[in-house]
C-alpha cells in the first residue's frame, strides 16, 4: 500500500489510544524496526525514544528473540493452556519464580489483564481467609494500573483518564500521592489511617509511578508500605508492569527496596516487546487461600491465549538476557547520559522539573504541552517521542549508544522549545 492509502484508512476507521478517529494527528506509517530505529515508509529513520511504550527493552528485531520466535512457530503457535502444558510456559515459570521468588504463575493476555487477576487474586484470597469484608483495593494517587475494569478503579480517580467510569467502577480507597523525597514518616501514619476493616490488599507501581506522570518516589517508602501490609493482615501487590526487567536499575523495583511482595504483575518488557504477554505472580501463602472452598476452590480466570507456547518461547528469551546482565552497565550509563544532557532544562522558564532514574528521562512542563509542535520539534532530530499532560519523557532500549542517547536529549530540548508560548 502507498503510504497516504495507510495514513487515509487508519484515519477513516482505525483507533488508537486515548484518541478519537479520525486522530487529530495523522499517524505516521512505520515500515520496519531494527535495533533502536523505526523506519517509516518515506524512508526517515527515527530513534524508538519511547522503547514503544516501555517494552522493547532490548531493541526491535532482537536476534535471539526472533530466532526463539521462528524456532517455536514451526513447532506450535498456541494450544489451549486448559489441561494441557509445554515447554516454553514451564521454562519461562522457572525463571520467574527464580528471579522473583514468588511460586505460583497465572499467564496473561496483557499487563492490565495480569492486575485484573492480581485484584481477583485478593479478594479471593481474603475471602478464604474468612474476611467476606476486605473487598476494597488500597493505593495511592496519581498511579496508573491499566484500562479494563479493575485496573481501571485502582487509577487516579481524578487526575487519571478513567473519571468518565465513576460511578460505574468499583469505588477503591485512595490514599495521596506517594512524597518525592525521604521524609515520609507523616505519610506513613496518613497511608496507615486509610486502612480499615474493608481493605483486602493494597496495590502500587513500586519507585516510578508510570502513566500517572512519571513520579518517582523513595524504595524505603515501598518497604513502609510493605510492613504495613504485613502488620495489618493485608496483600501487597507490586504492579512491576513498567518497572520491571531492570528500567530502573535494579532487576525489579521491589528489590530496591528489599521486599517480596505477596502478587507481583509483569509485562512489557517480559517479552522484550516482541508480543503481547503478562504474568501474575503470587506466593503459595494466596495460592492456598484461594483454593479452599471459602475462596473459591480455583483461581476464577482463564483467558483462551493463557501462556501461549510462542509468547513464552520469546519471553523465556528475553528473560534469559536479563539474566545475562547486560543492563547492569547499560542502564548506569544511560541514567548518568540523561541527567547530564536533560537536567540544564531546569532552569527553563517553561520547564517545571526534570527526573531521571535508571534508563527513564522525564522533563516536566509547567503548562500541558503542545502535542503536533512537540512530536514535530522531536521528529525533526531523527526521535519519536509520545508526551502526555505536561509530559516529555522517554525510556530509551537499553542497547541504545551514547550518541544515541545524547540525540534523544537533543529531540527532547527541541521539543521543549516547541513550546514557545508557554515561555514566560
Amino acid at each position: 500500500m502507498r503510504p497516504e492509502d495507510i495514513v487515509a484508512f487508519d484515519q477513516a476507521h482505525l483507533w488508537h489510544p486515548y484518541a478519537p478517529t479520525p486522530a487529530p494527528m495523522d499517524p505516521l506509517p512505520v515500515a520496519s524496526a531494527s535495533g533502536v530505529h523505526l523506519t517509516l515508509t518515506d524512508g526517515r529513520r527515527l530513534i524508538d525514544g519511547m522503547s514503544s511504550w516501555w517494552a522493547a527493552a532490548h531493541g526491535h528485531s532482537h536476534p535471539a528473540l526472533v530466532s526463539a520466535a521462528h524456532e517455536q512457530i514451526d513447532r506450535m503457535s498456541h494450544v489451549m493452556f486448559g489441561g494441557l502444558t509445554h515447554e516454553p510456559a514451564v521454562k519461562l515459570g522457572e525463571r520467574l519464580v527464580r528471579l522473583t521468588g514468588l511460586d505460583k504463575v497465572f499467564y496473561a493476555d496483557s499487563g492490565s489483564v495480569s492486575v485484573e487477576v492480581a485484584v481477583k487474586m485478593a479478594l479471593q484470597y481474603q475471602r478464604g481467609m474468612g474476611h467476606l469484608e476486605r473487598n476494597k483495593l488500597l493505593t495511592w494517587r496519581g498511579g496508573y494500573h491499566g484500562d479494563t475494569f479493575a485496573p481501571m478503579s485502582v487509577c487516579d480517580p481524578e487526575g487519571g483518564m478513567h473519571a468518565l467510569w465513576r460511578g460505574t467502577i468499583a469505588e477503591q480507597k485512595f490514599a495521596p500521592a506517594p512524597p518525592a523525597g525521604t521524609d515520609f514518616n507523616d505519610y506513613i501514619e496518613t497511608f496507615e489511617s486509610c486502612i480499615d476493616e474493608t481493605v483486602a490488599a493494597v496495590i502500587i507501581e513500586p519507585v516510578v509511578q508510570g502513566a500517572g506522570g512519571m513520579r518517582f518516589h523513595s524504595p524505603d517508602l515501598v518497604a513502609e508500605i510493605r510492613q504495613l501490609c504485613t502488620k495489618h493482615g493485608i496483600l501487597f501487590i507490586a504492579d512491576e508492569i513498567a518497572t520491571g526487567f531492570g528500567r530502573t536499575g535494579s532487576i525489579f523495583a521491589c528489590q530496591a527496596a528489599g521486599v517480596k511482595p505477596d502478587i507481583m504483575c509483569v509485562g512489557k518488557a517480559l517479552t522484550g516487546g516482541f508480543m503481547t504477554l503478562a504474568a501474575t505472580l503470587a506466593t503459595n501463602e494466596v495460592a492456598e487461600a484461594i483454593q479452599t472452598p471459602e475462596g473459591g476452590g480455583a483461581l476464577m480466570h482463564g483467558p483462551t491465549f493463557m501462556g501461549n507456547p510462542l509468547a513464552c518461547a520469546v519471553a523465556d528469551t528475553a528473560v534469559e538476557l536479563i539474566e545475562a546482565g547486560d543492563w547492569q552497565h547499560q542502564v548506569p550509563r544511560i541514567e548518568a547520559e540523561l541527567r547530564a544532557g536533560l537536567e540544564p532544562l531546569s532552569v527553563d522558564p517553561r520547564v517545571a522539573e526534570v527526573r531521571v532514574l535508571g534508563a527513564i528521562g522525564v522533563v516536566e512542563m509547567k503548562q500541558p504541552v503542545d502535542m503536533r509542535a512537540t512530536t514535530e520539534a522531536a521528529v525533526a532530530e531523527g526521535v519519536w517521542l509520545r508526551p502526555f499532560g505536561k509530559l516529555i519523557y522517554c525510556m530509551p532500549p537499553f542497547i541504545s549508544t551514547t550518541e544515541q542517547v545524547t540525540q534523544i536529549c537533543r529531540a527532547i530540548r527541541a521539543a521543549v522549545e516547541a513550546n514557545e508560548e508557554y515561555k514566560k
